[in-house]
């Protein structure tokens, strides 16, 4: 027993078969020196034409080779860690901290409110003491829709809750279960339940669904709870003073459920917003929530989850508190980040959401450099960390402090004083959105957080459950993903130009090698240029007759086709690895190009205005439901157009271009092959016919396809027009 005190509640491990990729790395390595010393040993003279073309192809294969030395480091050390659940109960269960769990939406109609209750259904089903739980909705789209939803949810868990407890279900988000599981025939008594529940489950369902369609809330309905009253003074979304309301106390005797267990506390809050007012989207929503919880439950641990995010693994909680209650290593640990996954991908992933290399491999190499980047959401905090404190070596974390802590108020009072929190004036003159809460004034708020606490000298820690913890819906159309995309580069190269900068603000305070492992993610804009470069101008080039690479004849061709071979034959084998396949290794290649050709350029460029003050900040929400049509398509993976987009425009025009300079190209090699001028252009050729066809879907949507979601006539011209000028300007 004694021996057992002394073990730890978790276990780092090293990756495997990392001299295999180490053996990779020096390959690739020794082939990239060989293509420089080709470069530069082959300079064209100074009035041959294609000089220019030459070092601007020089400078971009030196940026690849930057990146691809920064995502080796990234990937040079990855780390991978286990708990032991065990340990913990038999040590703390008496004696477990209170957890506060963060949901935030914003809006009705993007984020339908019954997905919004299902994420709160599930993360208040938590094996975990129900008393120790609090779970608050962030509702920035002020809805009474979302309201009602949120008091259908806390009736219906009444009932929800015991049975998940009772028949260990999995996934604990209603909508989930029900969509996946088999009725259990064979287990007579868990039938019986299966069905009640069920259908109870789906008449809530209608209900919400039919008030949302109608768009309001019916006199009827009006009457159920005080907290629509507070909806008669509300101007628009943008325009409303603090709505609070406490729908499960837990400290309330009549907070049971049907069994007379404790039900988790329940809070909905929507803060103050007024047009005066900068409401700093959703950084500014959960620090209204951290200020609002310290009052009312103020527990030692903070989990925050997007409202599409829903739990997956009910033990989630208990994993993260093995490494924040480890006697060892624990005080040192600011947050616990899970990896981002989804729920509703495709067998090959059409749009390559998956992020599974990112997710398996890349997270954990951030992890054994130094901690991983806050990623936003599926993150347990220590509140000393979101609160600004700085991490010292005498710090000790006091459980005990946060048990006794027992609020007196009513629930009615703390409605009431705790408005004030949620108001549009309480942080002026304060240091919220600064060096107290989540960061201001950046697209990706929660990347900069997570590098301020790590600065400060907080631990994070990367864990990978063998169950997910938490699944999210990923983009169903191309645009959306592209959007998705175009957000977070921008908001990752703030960062970097910016004083926050790691190699600024994490100088002498965090290591170096994690310094340079968060480029490979603030430096996503930047790779949009030589990204441009190489799929433009070598083509140009084809078009005109200039060779910008070795002859297949030169024995320095090897150095080219050596590397192109060995990269992507790793980088298939890995993405195999990792649970993918061949064609959604194909389609990842695909989404690599069109997102460093349109996302990552108009973030960049996006960037560039705002820093000369042309466009401002505004945050796009991504949408988490599709028409019909939409998901057949999606399912089918085909892919989805259907609008006109400067992304659109940019995608076609460059497929295009690459098409007339292929054709071209083949033209002028059957045209001379007495002369044996493939051998001069055959890498061109061998580039520019990839580039037709990866390019397969734009060709599709712009000339086969006649389906709402091809592309729009309007993007057809456009794109023609564009890509036929730039081939006459470079033969003119």
């Amino acid at each position: 027993m004694a021996k057992d005190e002394n073990l730890p509640l978790f276990a780092t491990k090293l990756a495997k078969g990392r001299i295999l990729f180490q053996f990779y790395s020096l390959l690739i390595f020794v082939g990239i020196c060989f293509i420089f010393v080709y470069r530069l040993s082959h300079i064209p003279a100074k009035k041959e034409p294609g000089r220019w073309a030459w070092m601007g192809l020089f400078f971009s294969e030196l940026w690849f080779s930057f990146y691809w030395f920064v995502t080796t480091i990234v990937r040079w050390n990855p780390i991978y860690r286990n708990t032991f659940k065990d340990r913990l109960s038999h040590r703390y269960e008496k004696a477990l901290p209170g957890i506060d769990i963060f949901v935030c939406t914003a809006d009705p109609v993007i984020e339908p409110p019954v997905m919004v209750i299902s994420t709160v259904l599930s993360v208040m089903a938590y094996d975990y003491p129900p008393e120790k739980l609090s779970v608050y909705l962030s509702d920035d789209g002020g809805s009474d829709l979302t309201f009602y939803a949120m008091l259908e949810a806390s009736r219906f868990s009444k009932i929800w809750l015991p049975f998940c407890k009772k028949f260990k279900v999995e996934p604990r988000s209603p909508e989930a279960y029900f969509r996946t599981a088999v009725e259990p025939l064979g287990e007579p008594v868990m039938a019986k339940d299966w069905s009640t529940v069920k259908k109870l489950y789906e008449d809530m369902k209608k209900r919400i669904e039919n008030t949302t369609k109608l768009g309001r809330i019916s006199e009827e309905i009006s009457k159920e709870h005080k907290g629509f009253n507070e909806w008669i003074f509300v101007a628009s979304r943008r325009d409303h003073q603090t709505i609070l309301q406490i729908l499960i106390d837990g400290r309330e005797s009549e907070a049971m459920d049907i069994q007379g267990q404790t039900l988790p506390t329940l809070v909905y809050l929507s803060r103050e917003k007024r047009p005066q007012y900068h409401h700093h989207f959703k950084a500014g929503a959960m620090n209204a929530l951290i200020r609002v919880s310290s009052r009312i439950s103020n527990s030692p641990i903070i989990l925050n989850v997007d409202c599409d995010m829903y739990s997956n693994n009910s033990m989630s909680v208990r994993d993260a508190l093995c490494f924040f209650m480890d006697e060892e290593k624990g005080n040192e640990v600011g947050f616990v980040q899970f990896p981002q996954a989804f729920e509703n991908l495709t067998k090959n992933d059409v749009y390559s959401s998956s992020l599974n290399v990112l997710m398996e491999l890349e997270m954990p190499g951030f992890d054994g450099n130094g901690g991983p980047c806050y990623i936003g959401t599926g993150c347990f905090h220590r509140r000393e960390t979101l609160s600004g404190q700085k991490y010292s070596k005498i710090y000790k974390a006091d459980w005990k402090r946060w048990i006794n802590r027992s609020v007196e108020d009513s629930t009615s009072v703390l409605e009431e004083t705790c408005k004030v929190l949620a108001s549009c004036s309480y942080e002026e003159n304060t240091q919220w959105g600064k060096e107290i809460g989540l960061k201001y004034d950046c697209a990706v708020e929660d990347v900069l957080t997570g590098i301020a606490m790590q600065c400060r000298g907080w631990r994070s820690i990367y864990f990978t459950p063998e169950r997910k913890g938490f699944l999210g819906v990923a983009p169903t159309t191309l645009l959306q993903s592209l959007v998705q995309h175009k957000r977070w580069s921008e908001g990752d190269f703030h960062i970097f130009a910016s004083r926050h900068c790691p190699f600024v603000l994490g100088y002498k305070k965090i290591p170096l090698k994690l310094q340079l492992t968060y480029c490979m993610n603030l430096l996503w804009a930047a790779n949009c240029l030589a990204t441009l470069y190489y799929v433009i101008v070598p083509s140009l080039c084809l078009l005109r007759g200039i060779s910008l690479f070795p002859e297949i004849t030169n024995s320095w061709v090897l150095a080219f086709v050596f590397v192109i071979i060995v990269h992507r034959a790793y980088s298939l084998g890995e993405f195999v690895w990792f649970g993918g396949t061949f064609k959604g290794w194909w389609n990842d290649q695909r989404m690599w190009l069109y997102k460093r050709t349109t996302s990552y350029f108009f973030g960049f460029l996006d960037y560039i205005l705002k820093r000369l003050g042309f466009t401002n900040s505004a945050f796009v929400i991504t949408t988490k439901v599709a028409g019909d049509d939409v998901s057949q398509r999606y399912e089918q993976e085909v892919m989805e157009f259907g609008t006109s987009s400067p992304m659109f425009t940019i995608l076609a025009t460059l497929a295009l271009l690459n098409a007339i300079c292929f054709v071209s190209g083949l033209k002028r090699v059957i045209a001379d092959v007495e002369t044996l001028v493939w051998e001069k252009f055959a890498l061109h050729i061998l580039l520019c016919g990839l580039l037709v066809f990866i390019n397969l879907p734009i060709y599709q949507g712009l000339f086969f396809r006649k389906d709402v979601a091809s592309l729009p006539t309007s993007v057809t011209y456009q794109s023609t027009m564009f890509a036929l000028l730039a081939c006459a300007i470079a033969v003119y």
